[in-house]
């Protein structure tokens, strides 16, 4: 194979404060100290090269990018190129090995030996070590993507970036792209770690497409293509999140009816100018007929009509459209009681299975809601085989402590992905999306801890290492993510650190669960911002997320024989698994059925005694993390340190709140006291 001649893409150079996430110079060491034989062209193949070059010259080691010197020892061979095993690595799978002293990277495709570089990051001296059979790596879903929430101008309600509590935007800053002001660094080193995790596409803005970002798609096209350009070294596309309603908005059409030749014809131009600025452009994401975002349903056409549109425009460029399937009524009547915004997605779409063009995808949440801490999954990802799927996560902690609290998201989504919809015999949700990917609701902003949080990292991370293989481990997943992370080997105390951060991240989300709403009733926050407990909040409102407390019991019946009939919307065996409280999960208890306060859960508990009991415990543990994290003061970086710490005083803060304000509400409405005695506020 030969070698390259073009010259190494050098690594960004990380802004001075900026915490280097999960790719810490000292990472690369063992990499680094060694004699590296890189072989392959092309420009990833030069990020490969330009990685392994910053790693020796860190460390003492070399670089041999030269046939000639082939015949001198090395310790490491990194080679990307056309090979019988194309077929098996495809583009971005990878071969491993350890055979003579030789440690061997094999790829067909460029990005195959930039995620194979990594891997090697990842195991560390391990690697190197002894003989180690052929193993092939190869990622189980195609497009493993991060939607930014991110306004181009900062909304006067959501800010700059909607949902995000990690500072402002990554990509835009004043009303500008970062690139327009020299900027770019620190969105190529964002790239870097994304492509250190799986991850590889990224739409820049946000799915409410407001006046500005509108704007992205025609005029200010050259901005988003200086985001792309930034990301491409490390095999990120970028993607556009486009309103439906474009042609009238900026076409000056008179309509966007997706039947009109015009409008087809508009949206084919427009997209013909995108790929003419940013060529690899991975295609558009679109919210329409939702929270007042405009849709096809104005012209009286489906969804599968108008994801073809635009589908069509991107089809010749190899471009994809995602069509989110949050599609809901906002305004519902909280007194009638039949209609179910769980039920929507479902009601709107499965009909159209089949519907869709090849390069639409469906973009689904993991739960028929909004993210709760506790949902289902939603019933359409089992419901539609003909229609290519992406289950939606989301990485952003709106519902589950919004970056503030700890809240390890890894075993939720883990839970989601080996869900199997139609039964144990048949296939996961993990296997379900393969056609379609994996989008998470991303975390990230110009915090200088990329996530506001530094243990929240492990979710951006999570979301990308689940992406490449839904059914891994989630709690190895936490144990590559802490050793990259905080280099346990490089500490006083190893076995105390890895310890310590298991201890607070792997059981934080069963935690949160525990203190704020319970037996998966969801929805008990303060309306608008989201954050805190508000029982009541969103009661009487239009939202459609009640909870049906009063006097007698709590929760929402969704059965089929008396309640919305939700739970029919599922294949066997969970329909009738959810059908009947004694059969329902106790989990997922007031999600499917309203029940009296005394009802007895599998646990041998009432539903009250659940409620006290469980947000008692929940201040407990957050109380017993604040302490184990207090107590690795010495072994972790200060400034990492004391944003955690400060942050974990506001937890126990939220929870005590939360505690209080729950077991006040149910004590008042149920009547029925603590039998434990415990004092509520």
């Amino acid at each position: 194979m030969p070698s390259s001649a073009s010259e190494p893409v050098s690594v960004p150079e990380l802004p001075s404060g900026v915490d280097p996430a999960w790719l810490p110079p000292e990472a690369f060491r063992h990499l680094g100290s060694r004699r590296t034989l890189i072989s392959g062209t092309g420009p990833l193949v030069d990020t490969v090269r330009g990685e392994v070059a910053y790693a020796c010259a860190l460390f003492g080691g070399q670089v041999v990018g030269d046939a000639r010197t082939r015949g001198e020892p090395y310790d490491v061979v990194l080679e990307a190129g056309e090979g019988d095993d194309r077929d098996a690595l495809g583009n971005e799978g990878f071969a491993l090995e350890r055979a003579g002293g030789v440690t061997r990277v094999r790829a067909a495709g460029q990005a195959g030996l930039l995620y194979g570089l990594f891997h090697l990051v990842r195991l560390g001296e391990a690697v190197f070590r002894g003989e180690r059979p052929r193993e092939v790596h190869r990622p189980a879903l195609a497009l493993r993507m991060l939607d930014h929430w991110d306004n181009v101008a900062v909304h006067p309600v959501m800010g700059q970036v909607e949902r995000g509590y990690a500072g402002g935007s990554l990509f835009w800053r004043d009303g500008l792209a970062r690139g327009a002001r020299d900027e770019l660094a620190r969105v190529r080193w964002y790239g870097r770690l994304l492509a250190a995790c799986g991850i590889n596409a990224v739409a820049v803005n946000n799915v409410n497409v407001h006046e500005a970002e509108a704007h992205l798609l025609t005029d200010r096209v050259g901005e988003v293509a200086t985001i792309a350009d930034a990301l491409r070294p490390y095999g990120i596309r970028t993607h556009l999140s486009v309103s439906f309603a474009a042609p009238v908005q900026l076409g000056g059409l008179p309509t966007a009816d997706p039947s009109h030749e015009a409008v087809a014809d508009w949206w084919a131009e427009t997209t013909g100018r995108v790929y003419a600025a940013i060529p690899d452009f991975g295609g558009y994401v679109v919210k329409a007929d939702s929270e007042g975002q405009p849709g096809p349903f104005a012209y009286d056409r489906s969804h599968a009509d108008g994801a073809n549109l635009l589908a069509g425009a991107l089809a010749p460029y190899g471009g994809t459209v995602h069509w989110r399937a949050f599609v809901y009524n906002h305004r519902q009547d909280w007194r009638d009681r039949s209609t179910d915004r769980a039920r929507a997605a479902c009601d709107h779409f499965a009909p159209l299975d089949g519907e869709f063009a090849r390069n639409a995808v469906l973009q689904v949440k993991h739960g028929p809601l909004d993210f709760q801490v506790r949902e289902p999954v939603s019933p359409v990802i089992g419901a539609m085989p003909d229609t290519r799927l992406a289950v939606e996560i989301q990485a952003t902690q709106e519902y589950t402590g919004q970056q503030r609290h700890v809240c390890w998201l890894g075993p939720m989504w883990s839970e989601v992905l080996r869900f199997r919809p139609e039964g144990e015999e048949r296939p996961s949700v993990g296997e379900l999306v393969r056609g379609g990917g994996l989008v998470a609701v991303s975390n990230a902003g110009d915090d200088p801890f990329w996530t506001g949080h530094p243990l929240a990292q492990a979710n951006l991370y999570a979301a990308g290492r689940l992406a490449w293989r839904p059914d891994a481990d989630p709690r190895a997943v936490l144990d590559e993510w802490i050793e990259l992370s905080f280099l346990p080997e490089e500490t006083a105390g190893p076995e105390r650190l890895r310890g310590g951060l298991r201890a607070v991240l792997d059981g934080s989300w069963r935690t949160y669960e525990k203190y704020t709403a319970p037996l998966g009733v969801g929805f008990m926050v303060q309306p608008g911002h989201h954050y805190g407990p508000g029982v009541d909040g969103y009661e009487y409102s239009p939202w459609g997320t009640y909870h049906f407390a009063d006097r007698d019991g709590v929760g929402v019946n969704r059965s089929r024989t008396t309640g919305t009939g939700f739970a029919g919307q599922y294949a066997k065996p969970w329909a009738e698994v959810y059908e009947s409280p004694g059969t329902c999960p106790d989990e997922l208890l007031l999600f499917f059925h309203h029940v009296p306060y005394g009802h007895v859960l599998h646990s041998g508990d009432t539903v009250i005694q659940h409620i006290y009991d469980t947000h008692f415990d929940g201040v407990t543990e957050v109380e017993e993390a604040r302490r184990v994290w207090a107590g690795l003061a010495d072994l972790v970086d200060p400034a990492r340190h004391a944003r955690a710490a400060e942050r974990y005083e506001e937890q126990l803060r939220g929870a005590r709140e939360w505690c209080d304000q729950i077991n006040t509400y149910f004590f008042r409405k149920s009547g029925v006291p603590d039998a434990r005695g415990r004092r509520i506020h």
